[in-house]
């Protein structure tokens, strides 16, 4: 992503943030019922259950990742190097959601969550609390996640 690209996604970012949202949804489990957080919720099953199509097809295909410090450019990217290791991580731990917020303001959203995650891994116990926020797009109809910030 080119740093022109880059700078307007995150003031795009900023500015749905900071505008009077509506359709604003704060919950403490699946009780998000507008259609940007249906698909972020979507995009966590698919991820759980080892569902890559449904998945990737969730992703805008220039979606930009950032977690643990590296970054994915493309949902192509994402789906071909990490999204397996991902699905492979949720699919032997237990993850609670502590807080999900979705805001949606026209045809951008931002989700905001945090969450508890318990388990083994790779012979090691996990308990850790993490966050997440995505940036959504609504095209022809279809929200698709253009941004994803995952940390813990």
């Amino acid at each position: 992503m080119n740093q022109f690209k880059l700078t307007t996604y995150l003031l795009i970012v900023i500015f749905v943030s900071c505008l009077g949202f509506t359709n604003s949804v704060l919950a403490h489990g699946n009780d998000l019922d507008n259609e940007a957080a249906k698909t972020v919720l979507a995009f966590h099953h698919a991820l759980k259950s080892g569902d890559k199509k449904t998945a990737r097809m969730l992703l805008a295909d220039d979606v930009l990742i950032f977690e643990g410090g590296g970054v994915e450019r493309s949902a192509d990217q994402y789906a071909n190097h990490h999204m397996l290791a991902d699905m492979k991580y949720l699919a032997a731990v237990d993850t609670k959601i502590l807080e999900h917020t979705v805001n949606v303001s026209g045809r951008f959203a931002v989700s905001m969550s945090r969450s508890k995650t318990t388990g083994k891994y790779k012979g090691k116990d996990r308990n850790v609390e993490g966050m997440e926020t995505m940036t959504l797009k609504e095209v022809n109809g279809e929200w698709k996640i253009t941004h994803i910030h995952w940390s813990n």
